[in-house]
């Protein structure tokens, strides 16, 4: 209370408690207040509450969805596609000795049994690395989150069908019962925690609860030390245990769009079966004995069947009849519209494009540019914790494998924990304009501010490889006796037949 209110207080105390409370109420934020103008939502639940009661829910209907509705597919395809690319998150290896110089001879041996390994990272060895990094974001992004397991070494029935004996074992959240619970051992939701909230260990079903095989129960569960465990969870809250789905607050919005096409569509279908109808005349016009109508046995006239066919002529109607079509509205013009509307917001809430959703590029050239400029870097944004969820651990994990398997031996100047220092390169934006953009990158290469292994990742390719490329196709060039405009900067010793002197081939332009 300030002076005025004190000294109407003391005068009145009745007046003095109004005033509070009038300036209570003024200096209240507004939206804090219910009303009956608008709905007073809470969520004054405990997150980790929420999670355990609807994320299983969650879980069903956009599996539904992914399986019976076209945009939902498309739409987990972009942010897998845009996450991981086709061929997967790149690892250039960088393992550093003491004096934080890189060990190449050690990382050329690595990059040899990464190769190798890529080939059957997981246990049912029917897929590739970059094929399960892709498998890994589509559960990540539509069940909110993906398990998997290392198992590392020598295991009964398994064979790694690797040179470094390590494999992941692929796991659906379903895997990790998100209802077992028990306070005096520190589980919650599957996840075995210390004071800290550090998961110490993950409790996992021995065989899918949702196969019908076999009933899963808590005598069918295993722990797996958090250690050999990786979770990738989309999670929102501090404090979140388990992932709720990418697609927990579209849900409805895609069901709604879904369910008014599959309307607007059997309508039209109905509406192009209607084709015309007689209209009649007043009774008095009416004549049973008109020759023209079909009749029965009985003299009664036959329901007449007029066929419309291109250029068809129609005599055969009564005095005072007249053929009328049926306009039945459909297909609804207002359709598009409507659906447009609805994917943008759609998009907005799973963080795609609206372009890439809807497949409508019908946007001027600026409009789109802006849109991937702005969308990428939610795009870079996933990569980032996808590697730091996924592709990270496996590395670090399989560089530790590889030295203690003897399959890699890490030298004595490497230090473990520099062993597995390596780049990790993610999708690149696409060039707008190519010429441009291979520019900026030639600038950035030559000011050193950027490694050619850097550009080659961005570009999506194995920088080995295009060296091997290069140097074989020179080679196989100069003994044709043929010099490339590439490699004419190069060229000091001439071509390899002494008998010919070609001239170059597509020469360099003039400065």
């Amino acid at each position: 209370m300030n002076a005025i209110d004190r000294l109407v207080a003391w005068f009145d105390p009745m007046a003095g408690l109004r005033r509070r409370a009038a300036r209570g109420v003024l200096a209240a934020y507004e939206a804090a207040q219910p009303s009956r103008q608008r709905k007073f939502r809470l969520a004054d639940r405990s997150f980790n509450q929420v999670v355990q009661r609807d994320a299983p829910s969650l879980r069903a209907q956009i599996r539904w969805l992914e399986q019976n509705h076209d945009l939902a597919r498309g739409a987990l395809r972009v942010l897998v596609n845009n996450t991981i690319g086709p061929t997967g998150i790149g690892i250039e290896p960088q393992p550093r000795r003491g004096d934080g110089s890189i060990d190449n001879d050690y990382a050329k041996k690595l990059r040899e049994a990464w190769v190798d390994w890529q080939r059957r990272p997981e246990v049912t060895a029917r897929m590739t690395w970059s094929r399960a990094q892709r498998v890994m974001a589509r559960t990540w992004f539509r069940d909110g989150e993906a398990f998997a397991q290392h198992v590392t070494g020598p295991v009964p029935t398994l064979d790694h069908g690797t040179l470094v004996p390590y494999s992941l074992e692929l796991l659906e959240a379903d895997m990790v019962p998100i209802d077992h619970n028990d306070a005096n051992k520190g589980i919650r939701h599957g996840v075995e925690r210390n004071a800290w909230g550090r998961p110490r260990a993950y409790w996992v079903y021995k065989t899918d609860p949702a196969d019908g095989y076999r009933s899963a129960g808590t005598t069918d569960l295993k722990r797996v030390p958090a250690d050999s465990m990786m979770h990738v969870a989309a999670v929102d809250r501090i404090g979140q245990i388990r992932g709720v789905s990418e697609f927990a607050s579209v849900i409805l919005r895609l069901d709604d769009i879904k369910d008014y096409e599959e309307s607007e569509r059997i309508a039209a279908k109905i509406a192009a079966r209607l084709t015309a109808y007689i209209r009649k005349g007043s009774p008095e016009l009416y004549n049973p004995d008109d020759q023209r109508f079909e009749r029965d046995a009985s003299g009664a006239p036959l329901p007449r069947d007029l066929r419309l066919e291109a250029g068809t002529i129609i005599d055969g109607l009564g005095a005072g009849e007249e053929i009328g079509t049926i306009d039945s509205k459909r297909p609804n013009p207002n359709l598009v519209t409507f659906r447009q509307g609805q994917l943008r917001a759609a998009a907005a809430g799973l963080g795609t494009t609206y372009s890439s959703l809807s497949r409508d590029y019908n946007g001027t050239y600026s409009a789109q540019r802006q849109e991937l400029v702005e969308q990428w870097v939610h795009y870079a944004t996933l990569t980032d914790e996808f590697t730091g969820m996924c592709v990270r651990p496996v590395w670090e994990t399989f560089v530790e494998v590889a030295a203690l398997s003897g399959v890699v031996p890490r030298p004595r100047d490497v230090p473990a924990q520099l062993a597995d220092d390596a780049l990790f390169v993610g999708q690149s934006m696409p060039w707008i304009d190519p010429m441009k953009e291979a520019s900026a990158w030639k600038e950035l290469v030559r000011a050193g501010f950027a490694s050619e292994v850097e550009v080659m990742r961005k570009r999506g390719v194995n920088p080995r490889d295009v060296l091997a490329q290069i140097a074989q196709f020179r080679r196989e060039a100069r003994e044709a006796g043929l010099v490339f405009a590439s490699d004419a900067a190069n060229d000091s010793t001439g071509p390899a037949s002494p008998q010919a002197t070609p001239e170059p081939i597509d020469p360099p332009p003039a400065e």
